[in-house]
């Protein structure tokens, strides 16, 4: 695996942000759909160090009218140098629903041209669950949303009061693929979290934000595999719709 990994993803590096670079309003209002630019920041104990950026490569057309499902490549290079740190594939396929029995969404992950992993949509009823693979196939996390009501329904109140300290916040939690229980406030090791935007930003952009803390024993590997995991809830989850 790539030396920029563990540079990147290393022992000591216990939390990233990435954050989706804005849209302008006028692009918004003429119906144009950019493509997606993130900037990703190492946080662990306080920092706020930008140390790679993503810019999508898809077809405009397909932006326009495939929005929620369209395929695209995502590079991630590394800050200040044209440098591959990993890239995203995301194919076409139906969008993310319940009841599906196949074409689920998936996005690889490769880096240096070597398979890394996946993410992959699993059949569900109520509640969107993933898994994370890494490049043999074999299974390594379980993802999806903090349940309630023995794992039948989203619980909105897992980051606190919705109307109050949990305003705006959307959390997916990571388990091992092993674990059994992982409804009803079941500890998780990992977290993605969508952070609140200013009202600006809410109303007139679709700019995403999200704090991903890893699993204490990760390697830079599984961490890296976690973080584009990232791109893949919001390309399916945020951005197709709009971000509610």
């Amino acid at each position: 695996m790539s030396d920029r990994l563990e540079e990147h993803f290393g022992p000591e590096v216990k939390s990233i942000s990435i954050r989706q670079t804005r849209k302008g309003c006028f692009q918004e209002l003429l119906g144009c759909e950019a493509s997606d630019e993130f900037k990703w920041f190492h946080t662990t104990d306080g920092k706020n160090e930008k140390f790679a950026e993503s810019l999508e490569e898809s077809n405009c057309l397909l932006r326009i009218f495939c929005g929620g499902c369209h395929e695209f490549d995502m590079p991630v290079k590394i800050d200040g140098t044209n440098e591959e740190l990993m890239t995203m594939n995301r194919p076409m396929k139906l969008p993310v629903g319940c009841g599906k029995c196949c074409c689920y969404q998936e996005m690889s992950m490769k880096s240096k041209g070597s398979e890394m992993g996946s993410i992959k949509e699993g059949f569900y009823c109520c509640v969107p669950r993933m898994m994370i693979s890494d490049g043999s196939g074999a299974p390594v996390y379980k993802v999806h949303p903090p349940t309630c009501v023995g794992g039948m329904c989203v619980n909105c109140c897992a980051e606190g009061n919705p109307c109050g300290k949990g305003c705006c916040k959307a959390s997916y939690e990571v388990f091992p693929h092993d674990q059994q229980d992982t409804d009803n406030g079941a500890p998780s090791v990992a977290k993605i979290m969508k952070v609140p935007k200013s009202l600006f930003t809410e109303v007139f952009t679709d700019s995403e934000a999200f704090d991903i803390t890893f699993p204490d024993e990760a390697s830079a590997h599984h961490k890296a595999l976690i973080a584009g995991t990232t791109i893949f809830l919001n390309a399916n989850f945020f951005e197709a719709d709009g971000g509610d």
